[in-house]
């Protein structure tokens, strides 16, 4: 067994998986797995660049998770980072950053190299289940990017585009001086929708997605729907993956986020404080996926990107 550690730095959030791992049997132990909500992509999407605010809360986490992996002793460290960090002017700052705090650089990766872990991590548990038809459509609905993915035992396609639950949200809901429509009108709400289906489109293009048998979600927007579609009274890792959430619930879910004020959904006891505003185009996004592909029902995984930088380290 290999001890490891993985960050995924995201738009939203920056997660670690500290884990003991054997590549050989596939066996895989987990230690620690946290995750901070640092909205590292805030204003990139119309500024271009990383607010020195966001990546002070960044590297605010950073040096929390530094302490845990010393504590643990893990032997190797991987750092990816994702949508926000590819899109920023000033990103070398925050690599500079990273490497100070935690040793090593982060890897700003592509969207297919993105996509590549999303499905490692998401699949290789599914991959000896009988009962789920192939290939499988993995879908990653991040911040700032949503990636998918086709394949059975690998990969086939696949593509990120540019749609998330904060660009979404930031595009569209908020206004000039930085408030955000609660609860957002049907006007701004269909130029969510128009957005989504455009990205679709593009997917489209290169992901086969209407071959897909199976629909595995995964990242905040689809556990949050998952976690609140189940009724929890607190967040449950063990009840939300593999759950299979139908269609009709999913659309229940979605319309009820978007039609409530901000107190009312972070009032929701599954509600991260940090998805407050954002769960809503979170959600929109996955209810639009389940019905470009017919999905009858999305599998959730609390596996993904994390799980598959792991595997990658070990």
């Amino acid at each position: 067994m290999r001890r490891v550690a993985a960050v995924d730095c995201g738009t939203n959030s920056i997660r670690l998986l500290v884990a003991d791992l054997d590549p050989e049997t596939g066996e895989f132990a987990e230690l620690d797995r946290r995750m901070t909500v640092v909205r590292l992509g805030q204003g990139v999407d119309k500024t271009g660049r990383l607010a020195p605010e966001a990546l002070e809360r960044t590297f605010a986490a950073c040096r929390e998770y530094a302490a845990v992996i010393k504590e643990l002793g893990a032997e190797r460290v991987r750092f990816v980072a994702t949508s926000a960090s590819r899109d920023a002017e000033n990103r070398d700052e925050f690599v500079r950053g990273v490497l100070d705090i935690l040793g090593v650089e982060p890897e700003v990766i592509s969207g297919d190299q993105e996509a590549e872990f999303s499905f490692t991590g998401a699949t290789k548990e599914l991959k000896g289940t009988d009962h789920l038809e192939k290939p499988f459509l993995v879908v990653d609905i991040g911040g700032g990017s949503t990636e998918f993915v086709v394949g059975e035992e690998h990969v086939r396609a696949a593509r990120s585009v540019d749609v998330g639950c904060v660009r979404m949200t930031e595009r569209h809901l908020v206004a000039a001086d930085g408030t955000v429509t609660d609860p957002p009108t049907e006007a701004q709400v269909a130029a969510i929708r128009a957005d989504i289906e455009a990205a679709l489109d593009l997917a489209a293009e290169s992901v086969p997605l209407a071959e897909a048998r199976t629909l595995v979600g995964l990242a905040g927007s689809v556990t949050t729907v998952a976690a609140i579609a189940l009724g929890l009274a607190e967040y449950d890792s063990s009840a939300i993956h593999h759950s299979r959430i139908p269609y009709e619930t999913v659309r229940e879910v979605s319309e009820r986020m978007l039609s409530l004020t901000h107190a009312e959904r972070a009032a929701i006891p599954v509600m991260h404080p940090g998805r407050v505003d954002v769960i809503g185009a979170g959600a929109l996004v996955l209810l639009a996926i389940m019905e470009r592909v017919g999905a009858t029902e999305v599998v959730v995984s609390e596996h993904d990107i994390l799980d598959g930088i792991a595997w990658s380290v070990g």
